[in-house]
């Protein structure tokens, strides 16, 4: 005997009950592709980029630089990103790209990774890494371990999943290592590891007579960082006697390192 027709709430109990699986299933797609992604996003400035330069500002503002000093080093560090040199120099890259972080050290238990890593490639990208270095405010004030600025430069270039034809840390300072473990230790690791080391040696040519010695070694700051701070293909080291010409000297040291050039001999120290 054949069955008669369904009462009408059953059906449409049922029908209910199948949209709400439908709406159930599509809420869920749709969290899982938010959360993934497209198939071939990769984050922000990561494995996915090629770059021409991996390079990690490593920034002294340990006690003997004072803030009028590091706003002008903060200043000059701005200029020379937005200056067309330097972009010139970084489209003129096969990638036509550099990835640059920024590190501020004092003595060995004070290293800040101030700004992570940025994908630099045009006046936007890099007027925005200036803006956001002029705004963030000083880390530390206390001894001076270059060793750790290393170590952290080092530390940071490991992570960042970059592809980079060359890799570079870029040490700024006025003074030598007095904190943490031996600057040429350091040195050494990162030099077998493939990464060169420039340097920035600001002189300062009217020490107070407790940081003379810290900050005027034998032979000259300039000395001291050829000797026991740099080293790799290429590296070079650029001393400057002003903090106001800092910006000057920050560009020309820019330009050199993005495009594997001796810098002129301005600065420039042998």
């Amino acid at each position: 005997m054949a069955a008669g027709p369904r009462p009408t709430g059953w059906v449409a109990m049922r029908l209910g009950f199948a949209l709400w699986l439908l709406v159930l299933f599509g809420a869920a797609a749709a969290v899982a592709e938010q959360r993934a992604g497209p198939a071939d996003a990769q984050p922000a400035g990561r494995a996915a980029d090629s770059v021409d330069l991996a390079l990690v500002l490593v920034t002294d503002v340990s006690r003997s630089i004072d803030d009028t000093e590091f706003t002008l080093e903060k200043q000059g560090y701005a200029a020379a990103f937005g200056n067309p040199a330097v972009l010139q120099a970084i489209k003129g890259g096969a990638a036509g790209a550099i990835a640059v972080a920024y590190v501020e050290f004092a003595s060995s238990f004070e290293v800040r990774t101030v700004l992570d890593w940025t994908v630099i490639g045009d006046a936007a990208s890099a007027q925005g890494f200036a803006d956001r270095l002029q705004a963030a405010p000083r880390s530390y004030w206390g001894r001076t371990s270059i060793s750790a600025g290393i170590d952290r430069g080092m530390q940071i270039l490991a992570e960042s999943g970059f592809t980079a034809t060359r890799r570079a840390i870029d040490v700024c300072g006025d003074g030598t290592n007095n904190a943490g473990r031996e600057v040429t230790e350091a040195r050494d690791d990162a030099l077998h590891a493939g990464v060169s080391i420039n340097g920035l040696a600001i002189i300062n040519d009217h020490p107070v007579s407790w940081t003379y010695a810290h900050v005027q070694p034998p032979g000259g700051l300039a000395k001291y960082y050829r000797d026991n701070v740099t080293g790799g293909a290429g590296s070079f080291v650029l001393e400057v006697h002003d903090f106001r010409s800092f910006g000057e000297a920050m560009t020309r040291k820019l330009v050199s390192e993005i495009a594997a050039v001796p810098p002129d001999g301005r600065w420039a120290t042998r």
